[in-house]
């Protein structure tokens, strides 16, 4: 990539159960790009790394950080913040760099806010019936958990049209190649060529 070409951002959702972290994982092993570290006020496990696996904050540094406006989006779970960094993307978007984000669809829509060129692709199974398969495949939540989580599917897909990428997970390296071939072809796009143009010119 050219070292005056910008990277792009690339936000994955998807309903939880659709198969997000491991397309992620896929791709990360076979693309050049990053992914988006998030923050959060939750104690590190031994498996943690810090810069690695989260940034790991106290509480009255991650609200200093939600009071400054440095966040994409941030969330409350089990009494601890989680939230996705602005500048550490726009770092490595600067630097040319491909990122990837997988976060849910209210912090997509304010990633999109924030770097309009940012391409938003949803990931879903193709029914309903094999999100709660795979839900109850899991084996790690009761049946009324599944049922939450099949509610907020059904919500979060009120949201669909405000995507630019609907995939379908049937199969996790199918997914994987057309999630290459959309980051090929935004790759591909004039708008994300402006670089060339000038280019053409100084050496004109």
């Amino acid at each position: 990539m050219s070292e005056n070409k910008k990277g792009l951002l690339f936000v994955l959702s998807g309903p939880s159960g659709a198969g997000k972290g491991t397309v992620v994982k896929e791709l990360l092993g076979s693309e050049p790009m990053e992914l988006s570290i998030s923050a959060t006020t939750r104690a590190p496990r031994d498996e943690d790394e810090e810069g690695v696996t989260y940034f790991f904050k106290t509480k009255e540094e991650f609200e200093q950080m939600i009071e400054n406006n440095e966040f994409f989006e941030y969330a409350l779970f089990g009494g601890n913040y989680y939230g996705t960094p602005k500048q550490y993307v726009l770092d490595r978007l600067d630097e040319g760099k491909n990122v990837i984000l997988e976060i849910e669809v209210q912090g997509a829509l304010q990633a999109k806010a924030a770097v309009p060129e940012a391409v938003l692709i949803f990931l879903t199974p193709d029914t309903v019936k094999e999100l709660r398969s795979r839900l109850e495949g899991r084996g790690s939540e009761n049946k009324e958990q599944i049922e939450g989580r099949i509610q907020r599917a059904m919500e979060e897909i009120e949201y669909i049209s405000a995507y630019d990428y609907i995939v379908i997970n049937d199969k996790v390296e199918d997914t994987v190649e057309k999630i290459k071939n959309i980051i090929s072809s935004e790759e591909a796009k004039a708008v994300n060529n402006r670089n060339i143009i000038k280019k053409f010119k100084g050496e004109y």
